[in-house]
């Protein structure tokens, strides 16, 4: 057939056709179960205004309290005095500051790298690390559990992508076996998993990474200032820092900020610098959230009880859900997934406590299978033992009108 004669297609019309199709969100809303977007009226804290009320919240990232603290907005003024609003362009050409270079500084002391590059999200260092690392002739091998922007990195980096079962070292063992010899492979994985709460079995990672001369790099995101010595992520946890060749780290969680960094030895970050194309193309991480994330690792560094403290209240909230008959699954983090293991009992759940005046995050498939539906309960520093203790009372009380618990 000659396709230069064929009828054409509108695409607009089929663009319109797959967005057409696209109605879960309107379902949820016209059962005023829509769980998302939900606007915020006040500051990060364990209590939030939302329409106009108090609500305790037991959905953030904001793992040591830091993100309304009165020095790390003190210092982000002043940066913003300083230096403007913005940088203007990107770190590879006028959008590189001094106190980026201080804070890449900081950053790889604190993980005990040689070097560390900052990037605007940290999404973007996912999708612009791994492109760079690798060709169409290697192998990225992942945790069927990584999150999404590892994912997305894989889809631009053209290497092969083999995925592991979750946390199963025979698994990543048996993929490590795949393909052809002489080629690189790269092992990228959670440092703490954001869903089930869980942490990367990395000491058999490393062991089995040299036995087959592949790469480690760990997404520390929800691992920095919650594990590790004095808050360092999960290769600091294992004392496997020399063995671990890229620490990922996000900073709009124990940092109080936003954007994103990588840490290697010198001469991996001076070629990422080069080819990490998420890095070299967008414009660069603002004075003010700079300035924010140097304030909150000196915090860090300085207050070693706030990390004590998130612990002692994810030990009590741990101990509390399971007296009252909850499944944590494997979490021994402050992220605490609570299985419900149905779609619409979990945003009903999600719904009627909102309407108590607790706040947590639904998750339901396609991001988990539906058997795995769960609220995830996560815990800060600052949250005080009567707030959880309410927070836990709650929960039960919903879950056993909803049938999630017996009644009995």
């Amino acid at each position: 057939m000659n396709t230069d004669q064929a009828t054409p297609v509108c695409t607009d019309e089929l663009l319109r056709e797959r967005i057409s199709k696209f109605t879960r969100a309107e379902e949820l809303k016209e059962a005023g179960l829509y769980p998302y977007f939900r606007v915020i009226e006040s500051d990060q804290d364990t209590e939030v205004m939302i329409n106009g009320r108090k609500v305790l919240m037991f959905g953030s990232n904001s793992y040591l309290g830091l993100t309304n603290h009165p020095e790390i907005k003190e210092r982000s003024m002043e940066a913003i005095r300083q230096y403007g609003c913005g940088c203007a362009g990107s770190r590879f050409l006028n959008g590189t500051l001094d106190i980026h270079l201080e804070l890449e500084e900081k950053l790889a002391d604190f993980v005990g790298k040689d070097a560390a590059l900052v990037f605007s999200t940290g999404f973007q260092v996912n999708i612009g690390v791994i492109p760079a690392l690798l060709s169409r002739h290697d192998y990225l091998i992942l945790d069927e559990l990584d999150h999404a922007s590892i994912i997305e990195g894989s889809r631009l980096s053209l290497a092969k992508t083999l995925k592991y079962e979750h946390n199963n070292m025979a698994s990543l063992e048996r993929t490590l076996q795949l393909g052809e010899p002489n080629r690189i492979r790269l092992i990228v994985v959670d440092g703490v998993f954001s869903m089930d709460g869980d942490i990367a079995n990395l000491p058999e990672i490393a062991r089995l990474a040299e036995k087959y001369k592949a790469t480690i790099m760990v997404d520390d995101a929800h691992g920095l200032g919650v594990i590790g010595q004095g808050g360092r992520g999960t290769a600091s946890h294992f004392g496997l820092t020399h063995r671990t060749h890229l620490i990922m780290g996000t900073f709009s969680k124990s940092l109080a900020s936003i954007g994103g960094f990588i840490a290697s030895d010198f001469a991996t970050i001076e070629y990422l610098k080069h080819h990490a194309r998420s890095l070299m193309f967008s414009a660069s991480i603002s004075p003010a959230a700079t300035a924010s994330v140097v304030a909150a690792l000196d915090i860090i560094k300085r207050e070693p009880e706030r990390i004590e403290q998130l612990w002692t209240n994810t030990h009590f909230a741990l101990d509390e859900l399971h007296r009252v008959g909850f499944d944590t699954g494997v979490s021994c983090t402050p992220i605490i997934p609570i299985y419900i293991r149905d779609d619409v009992k979990t945003f009903q759940l999600s719904k009627m406590l909102l309407d108590e005046g607790i706040f947590v995050n639904p998750v339901t498939s396609p991001a988990v299978a539906k058997e795995d539906a769960l609220i995830r309960f996560s815990l800060m520093a600052t949250h005080t033992r009567e707030q959880i203790a309410m927070a836990i009372d709650k929960i039960y009380s919903v879950a056993r009108k909803l049938d999630i618990l017996p009644r009995s």
